[in-house]
C-alpha cells in the first residue's frame, strides 16, 4: 500500500508569529525608555530628550532587514498612539470648570493664535506647513505628546521622521529652558500667585517642566500651573480632528489599506475623548488614573526612542536654522499672547 504524503502543519503569520517579530525592536525602545529614565532621575535631564537622544545614537537599528525594525516601527506609531490616548484619564469637565471662562477663554486664545501665526510663520522662513503644524501645535499645547499625536494625522512624506524628531527635540529643549528661565521673569514682572500660574501652565511646552518652574515659586502656583497646562493637554482631541479635517479638505489624507478615507477622528483620539469622559463622570478611581498615567509617560518614552532610532541625525540637522527661528518665535508669540490677556484680564 502506497504511503500516503505526511502533511506539515504550516503556521501561518498569526498574532504569535507577529508578536515574535516585533518583541526585538518593541524591546529595544523600552530599554532605551528605561535608560533615559534613570539618567534623568540621577541627572536631572528630562527623560524625553534623554530618550530622543539615545534613540538618534542607535540609528543603525532600524536600517532594512534589521530584526528589530519592523518592533521600532510598530513602537513609534501604535505604542505613541496608546500613550496619547491614556492622557485623557487626567482630564476632566471639573478641572475645567474650576478654572473660570475668562482663563479658559486665554489659554484657548493662546493655542488658537500659536498654531494660526505658526502657518503664517512658516511661509516667512520658508517651511513646510506639515513642519508648521508640529512645532505650533506642540508648542501651543503639551510639547512632545502633541507633535507626536499631530504627527498620526499629517499625511506622511519623506521629511516626515525627520521633522517629528525635530520638534521633539526642540520643544523639549526650549520648555528646559523655559523652567529656568520664566520663574525669574515671573518675579520682575510682579504677577501675583494665581497670575504666575496661568502664565506658567499657559507658556511652557511639557507638564514636568510646568511643574518643576510652578513648584519651584510656591505650592499654590505650582497647582494652577498644573491645572492649567492640564487644559491645555485637554485640548489636543480638538486641535487633533481640526488638523485631521483640514488634511481632508486639502484632498491628502492617507488611502487606508480597503482603499477608502481614514476615520475623521483617529482611534487613539477616541480613546482620548472616551477616558476624559469617564474621568469627568468619575467612574475612573484615582489608582487607575494614576496607573494611566504613568502607563502613558512610558509609552511616550518609549515611542519617542522609537522615533529616534528611526531618525538619522544628519538628515534631522539639515532641517536648518529657520526651522529653529520658526519655533523659537512661536514659543515667543505665545508668551506674548499669555501676558497680554493676564494684562487685560487685571
Amino acid at each position: 500500500m502506497p504511503r500516503l504524503p505526511r502533511l506539515r502543519h504550516h503556521a501561518g503569520p498569526g498574532a504569535a508569529g507577529r508578536a515574535k517579530g516585533l518583541f526585538p525592536g518593541i524591546a529595544v525602545a523600552v530599554l532605551v525608555a528605561i535608560t533615559a529614565q534613570f539618567l534623568s532621575e540621577h541627572y536631572g535631564a528630562p527623560a524625553m530628550l534623554m530618550a530622543l537622544l539615545l534613540g538618534l545614537a542607535l540609528h543603525f537599528l532600524a536600517d532594512e532587514g534589521t530584526r528589530t525594525r519592523p518592533g521600532i516601527e510598530f513602537a513609534s506609531r501604535a505604542i505613541l498612539q496608546v500613550g496619547v490616548a491614556l492622557l485623557g484619564a487626567r482630564i476632566s469637565a471639573q478641572m475645567i470648570a474650576d478654572l473660570g471662562l475668562a482663563t479658559i477663554g486665554l489659554v484657548v486664545a493662546g493655542i488658537v493664535a500659536t498654531i494660526l501665526v505658526s502657518l503664517l510663520l512658516a511661509r516667512a522662513f520658508g517651511q513646510d506647513w506639515r513642519l508648521a503644524l508640529l512645532t505650533g501645535g506642540s508648542v501651543a499645547i503639551c510639547g512632545a505628546s502633541a507633535a507626536m499625536a499631530i504627527a498620526a494625522v499629517l499625511p506622511r512624506d519623506e521629511r516626515s521622521e525627520r521633522n517629528l524628531a525635530f520638534t521633539v527635540l526642540s520643544v523639549t529643549l526650549l520648555s528646559t529652558v523655559a523652567m529656568v528661565a520664566y520663574p525669574p521673569l515671573v518675579g520682575a514682572l510682579g504677577l501675583s500667585a494665581p497670575e504666575a500660574g496661568v502664565f506658567l501652565g499657559g507658556t511652557i511646552h511639557d507638564v514636568a517642566q510646568v511643574v518643576g518652574a510652578g513648584f519651584s515659586i510656591s505650592p499654590e502656583v505650582g497647582e494652577t500651573a498644573t491645572l492649567v497646562k492640564l487644559i491645555r493637554v485637554s485640548m489636543l482631541a480638538p486641535v487633533v480632528l481640526a488638523v485631521s479635517l483640514a488634511v481632508r479638505a486639502r484632498g491628502q489624507a492617507e488611502r487606508v489599506a480597503a482603499g477608502g478615507r481614514p476615520p475623521l477622528l483617529p482611534g487613539f483620539v477616541l480613546g482620548f475623548l472616551a477616558l476624559a469622559t469617564l474621568n469627568s463622570l468619575a467612574l475612573i478611581p484615582v489608582p487607575v488614573a494614576d496607573l494611566a498615567a504613568g502607563l502613558s509617560r512610558w509609552a511616550l518614552l518609549a515611542a519617542i526612542a522609537a522615533v529616534g532610532i528611526r531618525t538619522s541625525l544628519v538628515r534631522m540637522l539639515a532641517v536648518g536654522g529657520n526651522a529653529v527661528a520658526l519655533i523659537v518665535a512661536e514659543s515667543a508669540l505665545l508668551a506674548g499672547v499669555i501676558l497680554a490677556g493676564l494684562h487685560l484680564l487685571s
